[in-house]
């Protein structure tokens, strides 16, 4: 009997096994699929910072979490409509986000006696036979046996053909979720064309998967999830870290600059690096340092030489750049520092995600070196706030900090293609020698904002000193005048509060322009605090969102907005970082919400904070 094709307006589902089980790579063919078919989406890939964690154990569970619908979709969701998992451990370790009466697809060759200790199943009986997920729809599939009788004939290895068990899973997801293979066909075809037995093993056991649904007397239900209503345009599926490294080479086109990219590896920024590693033909220079202070010295040096100098990294990098971002400081150079934050302190939870540099960015370095610092809220809103972080640089003449964070970096969403009209060009203020006079060139000479101008070295009539140790206004000559210190700190302090001017007024991302409750946040609370207050607002509650793209320094209205409320609820992954800074600038009491758990909010958890404020 033929399954039937049930219609539903969204979708949750996990893809869980080991970090040898292509986890991540299934999750994100099936994203882009859903991607290609026209559903908005978002995702959560969740893996252990060790390259080969140990496998069937609770701590080496990879995990790949996707909403996609016909709706609007805010968050990789709350809980799982659907749990495809590859063995014992990734039963145990995420059974708990699945809801009652939920799809378990099960790997039943990873439930042997062998996975049941590695997961630390006490009673040595699986779950699977045991009755404990009667509150389940149950689909156990010898996925691990069928792969082999599919391929017995191939002529590969064991070990290879290991490797293919994900596409039979995959196979089968698509066919449950009424979805094509063709996608990832393509994948597979472009991916392996120069092993076209690869090709052949892999398309095979894809088709295999496939079938199997097709032909097999259960689930007796499959899904349907039609296009989502998005706005005109040409879109592609795009990870924060993606977005990121596009933002920055958009910037250096419409600013008329050379990019040139300082960087050392470390996770997980480091793809933004290897991406724009890939545009040499928009003139991209990118250079793998030995360390992080070479990182950022190299981009200092390529700022002060008249480039667009860029360096990336995450928390403990960061904290080894502190000297010499405040060197750029001094010396009034454009810089962009990409923090994508991750769990600390120290090495911390290094593939996990948290929002605990904010201060780090704000405060962190010796003496009074303010720079200013502004967030990403979504993978795709990424590509936008490193583009303004460039912009902001250039015209400020300053180091400017973006700030992005492990969940927006590895996470995706549609991205819908800007036109150049859209984006709005830049130019640095370079000196002249014009600008040169009998006496020398004044470097420390500014405009109405307290910018500098950009005097690139080799240009006649230029000469002029730069360095760390203080300068005296106008000259740059060293100067140790008590008074001049005290002056030029107000100055480059004033220089950067005048951003302020150069940025958008905060708005309310949805709800009243007052009322009871604010939801105020940044970063990537985005997603989690819209889908709660949209759901609020559809109940009846007076309750708006705010989120903050400009962290240093605030939109100027932004006391306004906040003092028309009631109560500002403040969510974040960290212990308080932007409740501090608003409780000290503004005095307004506001509400704490805080995590620090190496994962994003929930909508609920949210949802539930507000409503105990509204009592």
């Amino acid at each position: 009997m033929a399954a039937t094709l049930e219609s539903t307006k969204e979708i949750t589902i996990l893809f869980a096994g080991d970090s040898g089980d292509g986890i991540q790579l299934t999750g994100t063919q099936f994203t882009d699929t859903n991607a290609l078919f026209g559903n908005d989406l978002s995702t959560f890939p969740n893996f252990p910072a060790e390259i080969r964690a140990p496998q069937g154990t609770l701590a080496g569970v990879s995990g790949f979490q996707l909403h996609f619908g016909s709706i609007e979709i805010f968050t990789p969701g709350d809980e799982c409509d659907a749990l495809v998992v590859m063995n014992a451990a990734a039963l145990k370790a995420n059974l708990k986000t699945l809801k009652k009466g939920g799809i378990i697809i099960a790997n039943t060759d990873g439930f042997d006696a062998k996975n049941l200790r590695l997961a630390k199943v006490d009673s040595g009986i699986s779950a699977l036979e045991d009755g404990s997920l009667s509150n389940y729809k149950v689909y156990p599939i010898e996925v691990t046996k069928l792969t082999k009788e599919c391929l017995k004939d191939s002529g590969l290895g064991i070990k290879d053909i290991d490797r293919t068990k994900n596409m039979f899973v995959l196979g089968y997801v698509l066919w449950m979720f009424d979805r094509s293979l063709d996608p990832t066909l393509k994948y597979i075809s472009d991916k392996f064309k120069k092993k076209p037995e690869i090709v052949d093993a892999n398309s095979k056991v894809l088709r295999a998967g496939y079938n199997f649904g097709d032909t097999t007397e259960t689930p007796t239900t499959r899904f349907s999830v039609d296009k989502a209503p998005m706005p005109k345009g040409v879109y592609r599926n795009i990870m924060g870290n993606e977005a990121a490294a596009i933002g920055l080479v958009a910037a250096a086109q419409r600013s008329g600059l050379e990019l040139f990219c300082g960087s050392y590896p470390i996770t997980p920024a480091t793809d933004i690096l290897q991406e724009l590693a890939k545009h040499k033909n928009f003139g991209v220079k990118t250079f793998q340092a030995e360390d992080e202070i070479a990182a950022i010295a190299s981009t200092i040096g390529a700022s002060f030489g008249g480039a667009l100098g860029v360096t990336t990294s995450s928390g403990p990098g960061i904290a080894l750049k502190g000297e010499a971002i405040g060197l750029a400081l001094m010396l009034e150079l454009p810089l962009v520092i990409v923090n994508v934050q991750r769990g600390g302190p120290s090495t911390g939870l290094p593939t996990k995600t948290e929002q605990a540099d904010l201060l780090q960015a704000v405060y962190g370095r010796n003496g009074e070196s303010p720079v200013a610092v502004v967030a990403a809220a979504t993978p795709a809103d990424c590509f936008n706030m490193a583009f303004e972080a460039c912009r902001l640089a250039v015209e400020h003449m300053t180091p400017v900090f973006f700030l992005s964070d492990g969940y927006l970096a590895n996470g995706a969403e549609p991205w819908r293609f800007p036109t150049v009209d859209e984006l709005p060009a830049f130019k640095g203020n370079f000196a002249t020698t014009a600008d040169a006079s009998e006496e020398g060139y004044r470097p420390y000479d500014r405009d109405a904002n307290l910018v500098r101008k950009w005097a690139i070295p080799g240009t006649p009539g230029l000469e002029h000193r730069m360095g760390g140790i203080e300068k005296q206004d106008g000259t740059g000559n060293i100067s140790y005048d008590p008074d001049n210190h005290q002056h030029m700190v107000n100055t480059r302090a004033k220089k950067i509060s005048n951003i302020a001017n150069n940025i958008p007024l905060q708005d309310i991302e949805l709800g009243e322009a007052k009322g009871k409750v604010l939801v105020l946040g940044w970063g990537s609370t985005f997603g989690a605090i819209k889908a709660a207050t949209k759901e609020l607002i559809a109940e009846g509650h007076s309750v708006s969102h705010a989120h903050i793209r400009y962290l240093f320094p605030f939109p100027k209205n932004i006391e306004e907005v906040l003092r028309s409320f009631d109560t500002v609820l403040v969510p974040e992954m960290n212990m308080g970082q932007l409740n501090m800074m608003i409780r000290s600038q503004y005095l307004i009491p506001t509400v704490a919400l805080n995590k620090v758990k190496g994962i994003p909010f929930s909508k609920n958890e949210i949802k539930d904070k507000v409503l105990e404020i509204l009592g």
